[in-house]
């Protein structure tokens, strides 16, 4: 499998008139409702303290987004001081669930990294439940969009691997393990995260996922889950399915990055959301028959 990048990409840029955007946007959640797209997107407005802020935008037709002026998610509690990083979006119900990171710390510092949980139902307001894997320096959390097994399922990231968890009530987790690990010698031989939340196929869970090389070059690749065991993995690509070639993805204030946050279902394809160079936000597709090619 591989994606097709979107001609008119990148289809989210900084804008200098909103100053809390005016740096970078980027590393976007994706959800779908009623043939809309709805994103929240991480957003920087200045570099000395580099705290993100999250910002919605709503689409028609998946590519032509309106974004809205102020940002619908900030910092604010004591557990998120440095900011709110790469939401991930999944709708159960009718209420959509917002995993994201909750930086203790300034970013790059290597610590301060732990899985926050939120929710709403119009973008406007929102409901914090606070940090949910509180004793684990963690990031790249999505959840399933059903219960499986009578439970409630994340995959998460502890370096370098991803690992599946369960819930009863989506604040309290256990049965933390490693389902996918990094691979030697390849594209994702220093680290893999979760990126999308997974996506329901007749075949399994389809994951997006990113992966990261010893030069530091982020690529992303895809993964199938089995659909009543989702910690077991049936299938998983060799090559990656996007990797950074085009000038918003190889220059930017981190080179050479594709990121995914966010992938939804729109008529016959899958739309992957993804940040290029945590610079900008891009969008690629994916026939739905050509999707699971690689199982």
């Amino acid at each position: 499998m591989k994606l097709t990048r979107y001609q008119g990409n990148p289809i989210l840029k900084p804008r200098e008139e909103n100053e809390w955007e005016s740096k970078a946007v980027f590393n976007c959640a994706a959800a779908s409702e009623n043939g809309k797209v709805h994103l929240l997107y991480r957003a920087i407005g200045e570099y000395e303290k580099y705290i993100s802020k999250l910002g919605y935008a709503v689409s028609e037709d998946g590519f032509n987004f309106k974004r809205f002026g102020e940002p619908v998610f900030e910092p604010k509690e004591s557990y998120e001081p440095h900011g709110c990083e790469d939401p991930r979006l999944t709708r159960i119900g009718d209420t959509f669930y917002i995993t994201y990171t909750a930086m203790s710390k300034r970013a790059f510092s290597g610590s301060g990294n732990r899985v926050a949980l939120a929710s709403t139902k119009d973008f406007k307001s929102f409901e914090r439940f606070g940090v949910v894997l509180p004793d684990m320096e963690d990031k790249n959390a999505a959840l399933f969009p059903e219960k499986v097994n009578g439970k409630y399922v994340m995959f998460h990231r502890i370096m370098p691997d991803i690992l599946i968890a369960y819930s009863d009530n989506l604040t309290q987790w256990a049965g933390h393990k490693v389902i996918m690990r990094t691979r030697k010698d390849s594209w994702d031989c220093a680290k893999v995260g979760a990126g999308a939340p997974p996506l329901k196929t007749e075949k399994g869970w389809l994951m997006f996922y990113h992966g990261v090389d010893g030069k530091k070059i982020y690529r992303l690749g895809v993964a199938l889950f089995d659909l009543k065991d989702p910690a077991k993995l049936i299938a998983r690509q060799d090559e990656p399915i996007l990797e950074p070639v085009e000038d918003y993805e190889l220059h930017g204030d981190v080179p050479n990055v594709v990121f995914v946050c966010g992938a939804v279902e729109k008529d016959d394809s899958y739309y992957v959301y993804y940040g290029g160079a945590d610079k900008v936000i891009a969008v690629a597709t994916v026939k739905k028959d050509e999707a699971l090619d690689f199982v």
